[in-house]
């Protein structure tokens, strides 16, 4: 079983970094599994041109590091997503990954035709990790719907998310062990 991790913070070991690690250290007890870690903030991914190459060819016409991801998209069994909030919505960095990921979906679409084979068995999950500095009602409901139509995009099922609100500055989480313990059960739940 491959675990993709990707990690959509800019900032190194903040909230989300260390959510993910402790999710991720959670899957690992679980079972044993590939792990592939992804790191949009050390890679360089250009936004998507509205081209409609894709539409047409199932691929990406730009050739940049979402190359080297495409592939993992395509054969992970799980994927965790990890963002913190801004402006109500996932990082600029992580939303990139999001929007070109619209090639896979014209790939899916396409999937009846022999030149481009379903991207991924059935039974593939997805699951979204986020933190909010602040407390607002609906912080999270965009970045989940964006979640959701991620994982619906390259043909995985989501499996839910885990949000936390009230998390300013770089580690807070780190104050609330229940959160860091919350995210390590999840992840072993979503490898079992």
């Amino acid at each position: 079983m491959l675990l993709l991790a990707i990690y959509g913070s800019p900032r190194k070991n903040g909230n989300t970094d260390l959510m993910t690690d402790s999710f991720i250290d959670g899957a690992l007890s679980a079972a044993s599994v590939d792990l592939e870690r992804i790191y949009i903030r050390d890679l360089g991914i250009s936004g998507c041109l509205g081209c409609g190459y894709c539409d047409k060819h199932g691929v990406c016409v730009q050739k940049d590091d979402m190359t080297k991801i495409y592939p993992l998209l395509e054969k992970a069994d799980r994927i965790v997503l990890a963002s913190p909030i801004y402006f109500y919505g996932i990082t600029g960095q992580a939303k990139l990954l999001v929007d070109r990921s619209q090639a896979l979906f014209m790939r899916k679409k396409m999937k009846s035709s022999e030149a481009f084979p379903a991207a991924g068995p059935a039974s593939r999950k997805g699951f979204f990790l986020c933190a909010g500095a602040t407390r607002g009602k609906r912080l999270f409901d965009c970045p989940v719907l964006t979640a959701k139509y991620f994982f619906d995009a390259i043909g995985v099922a989501y499996d839910g998310e885990l949000c936390f609100r009230e998390l300013d500055g770089k580690g807070a989480v780190r104050a609330h062990p229940e959160a860091l313990l919350e995210c390590g059960k999840r992840g072993e739940a979503f490898i079992a």
